[in-house]
Parts: structure tokens; C-alpha cells; sequence
């Protein structure tokens, strides 16, 4: 689910090396924030990453 209704960022999968250069699956998530906004006039609540909320791509409803 972890996923930006703005820019489509989703996770990323790749390994994670240990210290003995062993190799296992990890997954990185964006940090996603459910707001409240504005869509089409009208408030909605959305998932939205914070980098869209920082720079102001969201109008935040009240």
C-alpha cells in the first residue's frame, strides 16, 4: 500500500550486505503521511510522501 498518490513513489527492493558480505532481501518504504486534501475542489483524505508535502505539491484541506 505504501505508495504516493502524487508521484507514485513506492517501495524499492534490494539486499542488504552484512559485515560478512552476506547477502539477504530488504525493502525500503517512502514515508507516507494519510491526509486530508484537496482534490477536484473537494476534500479528500490521501496517501501522500512527505517530500510532496514539504514541497507543497498537496493543498492540505482544513
Amino acid at each position: 500500500m505504501a505508495k504516493c498518490s502524487i508521484c507514485e513513489k513506492s517501495v524499492h527492493f534490494g539486499h542488504k550486505v552484512s559485515h560478512s558480505n552476506k547477502k539477504s532481501n530488504k525493502m525500503w518504504k517512502p514515508n507516507i503521511k494519510r491526509v486530508k486534501a484537496m482534490v477536484n475542489g473537494a476534500p479528500k483524505r490521501i496517501y501522500v510522501c512527505t517530500q510532496c508535502l514539504k514541497s507543497n505539491k498537496v493543498v492540505r484541506a482544513q
